[in-house]
């Protein structure tokens, strides 16, 4: 099958590509309330004669496009829900659901999603092999990748690769990242507590301060990246919240801090997590009070399988020949798509659909977050080739 006709059929389809992100850009739903969503997804996939089965992950959507000729099989996921965020875009098709917005770009996925299942559903008894499209909830708080697993999306039948990809406001339109291994991180949630002994601010010696413990808990956190982590190595530690006490004049009993931890490589993040521990356990005794700590894995990081992006940089240079290919790129921001990966060989790549002569240019979850959608037939053409790509080299 020749992959370059198929950014012609995606640019055949933009209008239809256009109208549904715009129609799911309107309304947009939360982690695990996608049930609009999910609906339009069923009803294009059945309308394609596509066996398929909703509920997958509470509000998730899989259909099966089984190919004329034997052979593997491939999922493709694309996710759904939007953000807690009050748009502030002033777009024709701006959300209608007061404090919820598509600030990521999920609209988008799931618009890019339908236009795949349109294409390759023409190409339907040349494919050789079986496409899983799987319709994700909750990437945002990063637990549906985990429910869609748990419901058996990886089975019935099981997927030999998978492949998921991100329009990517911090790159203009024109650009597409493809990388083979680390290419977004690892992500922690850190929660901590340190337990000192209140009183009168007017009589600190009576107290054991723990906001003077937690501030220099603050500040020594920092030397982990600066002085435990080698510099052709990378992590990220930061601190977003500190809180503590309520009245200006009473030490309070206990302080807390939050924060995200940020890495690559599973070394690392091991040599990162026992020094926090250290840091933060030592310090707070050092400074009379004691600590407890809740450490939460978010997301593992986004590892790329070798070969599958080698293939898929052959297509992209097929596909989209005029684009800027970065094959070196990486991100600390994270993805439960990793979550598949775990268990199926796959890649995760980006697509730029920034476009500064256009005001198209804020980043990923602000209030005034939108794209080009030129990127959407890019995106769908570069899918639907890697897709048809991997069936036919397998």
């Amino acid at each position: 099958m020749d992959t370059i006709s198929y950014l012609d059929e995606a640019l055949e389809l933009f209008e239809f590509t256009r109208s549904v992100r715009r129609d799911l850009h309107r309304h947009p739903e939360l982690a695990f309330n996608e049930i609009r969503t999910s609906g339009i997804v069923a009803r294009e996939l059945n309308g394609l004669g596509m066996e398929v089965t909703s509920g997958i992950g509470k509000t998730g959507v899989v259909g099966l496009l089984e190919g004329g000729k034997p052979g593997p099989v491939v999922m493709l996921r694309f996710d759904m829900d939007a953000l807690p965020v009050t748009e502030q875009t002033g777009a024709e098709y701006a959300s209608e659901n007061p404090g919820i917005m598509h600030a990521c770009g999920h609209d988008g996925h799931v618009s890019i999603g339908l236009t795949v299942a349109r294409i390759l559903t023409n190409h339907k008894d040349d494919l050789p092999g079986i496409v899983k499209f799987a319709f994700q909830p909750a990437e945002e708080c990063a637990g549906g990748a985990e429910a869609m697993i748990k419901d058996g999306v990886l089975h019935h039948p099981r997927p030999e690769r998978i492949l998921g990809l991100h329009v990517w406001n911090e790159k203009p339109l024109g650009w597409i990242g493809v990388v083979p291994g680390p290419f977004m991180a690892g992500s922690e949630i850190f929660t901590v507590r340190i337990l000192g002994k209140g009183g009168h601010a007017a009589l600190p010696e009576t107290t054991v301060d723990p906001v003077l413990a937690a501030a220099q808990v603050v500040t020594a956190l920092q030397s982990i990246v600066s002085r435990n982590i080698s510099s052709l190595q990378t992590a990220v530690v930061s601190v977003t919240r500190l809180k503590a006490g309520d009245a200006f004049n009473v030490i309070p009993p206990s302080a807390e801090i939050e924060g995200t931890i940020r890495c690559f490589e599973p070394a690392i993040r091991q040599a990162v997590l026992q020094r926090f521990g250290e840091i933060v356990s030592g310090v707070s005794s050092a400074m009379g009070c004691r600590a407890e700590i809740d450490l939460r894995e978010m997301t593992p990081a986004v590892i790329n399988d070798e070969d599958t992006a080698l293939r898929l940089q052959g297509v992209a240079r097929r596909v989209l020949p005029d684009h800027q290919l970065e094959t070196q790129y990486r991100t600390m921001g994270s993805e439960d798509f990793s979550f598949f990966m775990q268990d199926v060989p796959g890649c995760f790549f980006f697509l730029g659909s920034a476009n500064a002569g256009r005001g198209l240019t804020a980043s990923h979850h602000h209030p005034r977050f939108d794209f080009d959608e030129a990127v959407l037939p890019q995106a769908a053409a570069m899918m639907a080739a890697s897709a048809v790509q991997l069936l036919e080299e397998k």
